[in-house]
């Protein structure tokens, strides 16, 4: 851990669990700004790496799921942020996040926390709710039942650049001039900027006394989901949308066709879809007397959409929905492990000379995806996309969050940023749905003449026969598709024109710069 986090040594330590996620990482810098110490926790301490603020913040890599690394983690610590929700995979989603918060609650018992802050979701206390409905509200219980006084902020629709809730809205809009819409659509719902729910988090934090309880946190607004879609068209300047309910849809129905149409995945568009069975509006405002409004009140659905695609536009999306893997999703070990040993594993390996400076070739490779694509057989990626969509994965529709730059922990398309050596390597994890575990490896080494050589490493770990069989119904296309990424790569870096501009994604920023949208 690095220990140079600004603030006074008596400021409170606060711990934020989740901070490679979408909200914890815009909330670290909101901290910062707030003059708070912090101390940051990811399963993987390396996403952190090219965060703006990672110099003035303590990391410590912990697992709800390990006692010891939590102790470890909550040492010294005043007050914690969970934000921390499982979403598929493996076990229950439902008994993860049920394990989890118990046993964050205890180990902040352990270590006397003074108080933790939850994220929840708005829900109508009469109603049956959905099962990840029920199972964040059964999280915020179980935090409000521990030993440590709990502050549980619940939500309903996050506006906001990079958020799942807006890039839902935003391409159901931007795609689809007439919808079918399931009927529940016309649930009223009261949407709030993510600049305002990081107001309220920050807030929280300076509470005074042993607060235990739930409040509502919401914008001014009260709306449909229909009329929230309405407002984004509006906003970016389409046509006004044609949208027809229907009593037919069911959420799994509704949440794959979304999965076809956007980019937020089947699993992730799911809970959200079900989220909007239920009326999402406050019940009470009683935050609002304990943390006064932010200068020039709270921010308004039309502004909060403009805020979002500004950032859009300007390539300042500060953290995404897809920016963290889910909580409890299997950490699989490198390729270069010494676990692999006895295993299969097969692998495509290339290597190419470049006519070109290995910082030219470089550029061309951390561009590599998004709008420019795969230098490879299109019609190959995109039908396989299109199958990985089909079955609930992401394929090619996260796309990247910034044109030319990447982090660790980026999603890029159905990949991962893995690892990434500036200049000279970067490795993706795959995400899409396949019978065993996937990397693919793009290095750069300076050549004797000037140029560079380039190396190509696709790695796969099948599991089981069926990922055996999977890797033998592929590999006559891999000269296709690797043959013709190497070569197309090598040729974009021999074409290139060394024009690129440093933009401000580069620049590292103050605390809290990032935090507004």
């Amino acid at each position: 851990m690095t220990a140079d986090a600004p603030g006074t040594s008596d400021a409170p330590l606060i711990l934020v669990t989740g901070a490679s996620g979408y909200i914890g990482g815009r909330l670290v810098p909101a901290l910062l700004a707030a003059g708070l110490r912090v101390r940051a926790m990811a399963r993987h301490a390396d996403r952190l790496a090219d965060r703006p603020w990672r110099s003035q913040v303590e990391v410590v890599e912990a697992d709800v799921e390990d006692a010891a690394s939590l102790d470890a983690a909550l040492d010294g610590v005043d007050i914690a942020y969970y934000l921390i929700h499982a979403m598929g995979g493996g076990r229950s989603f439902a008994d993860r996040d049920r394990e989890g918060a118990r046993s964050f609650a205890a180990a902040a018992a352990r270590a006397e926390v003074h108080r933790i802050i939850y994220l929840g979701g708005i829900h109508p206390e009469s109603e049956q709710l959905s099962t990840h409905m029920a199972s964040r509200k059964e999280v915020g219980d179980i935090l409000l039942a521990g030993q440590v006084p709990a502050v549980v902020l619940r939500a309903a629709v996050i506006l906001g650049s990079g958020s799942a809730s807006f890039e839902m809205m935003r391409h159901l809009s931007e795609r689809l001039p007439v919808m079918i819409a399931p009927r529940w659509l016309n649930n009223r719902i009261q949407p709030i900027a993510v600049r305002d729910v990081l107001h309220y988090l920050v807030g929280a934090a300076r509470l005074e006394g042993a607060l235990n309880r739930t409040f509502d946190v919401v914008g001014p607004d009260v709306l449909t989901f229909a009329q929230l879609l309405q407002s984004y068209a509006r906003a970016a300047g389409l046509p006004r949308r044609r949208i027809l309910t229907v009593p037919v849809l069911t959420p799994r129905l509704a949440s794959h066709w979304i999965g076809l149409v956007t980019p937020v995945p089947t699993g992730i568009a799911r809970p959200l879809v079900e989220s909007l069975i239920h009326e999402s509006v406050a019940a009470e405002h009683d935050i609002r007397d304990l943390v006064p409004d932010p200068e020039g009140g709270l921010t308004g659905v039309d502004r909060a959409i403009e805020l979002a695609l500004t950032r859009i536009r300007e390539l300042d999306v500060a953290t995404a929905w897809h920016s963290a893997t889910p909580a409890g999703a299997p950490s699989s070990p490198l390729p270069e492990d010494p676990q692999w040993s006895g295993g299969i594993v097969r692998g495509d390996e290339r290597q190419r000379h470049v006519d070109a400076s290995p910082e030219t070739l470089w550029e061309v490779i951390e561009g590599i995806g998004g709008t420019r694509g795969w230098y490879s057989w299109r019609l190959g990626w995109v039908v396989r996309g299109l199958m990985d969509r089909v079955v609930g994965g992401p394929g090619l529709r996260r796309g990247r969050r910034h044109p030319y730059r990447l982090a660790v922990g980026d999603a890029l398309d159905w990949w991962r940023v893995e690892r990434l050596e500036r200049g000279h390597l970067l490795r993706l994890r795959a995400e899409m749905r396949v019978p065993g575990e996937a990397w693919l490896e793009l290095g750069v080494v300076a050549a004797d003449d000037d140029g560079a050589i380039l190396h190509q490493r696709a790695i796969y770990h099948p599991r089981g026969l069926l990922g055996d069989l999977y890797w033998w119904a592929v590999w006559p296309f891999h000269g296709i598709v690797f043959g013709g990424m190497q070569r197309n790569i090598a040729r974009a870096a021999e074409t290139a024109q060394p024009t690129r501009t440093v933009a401000r994604a580069d620049t590292p920023q103050s605390p809290g710069t990032e935090e507004s949208s």
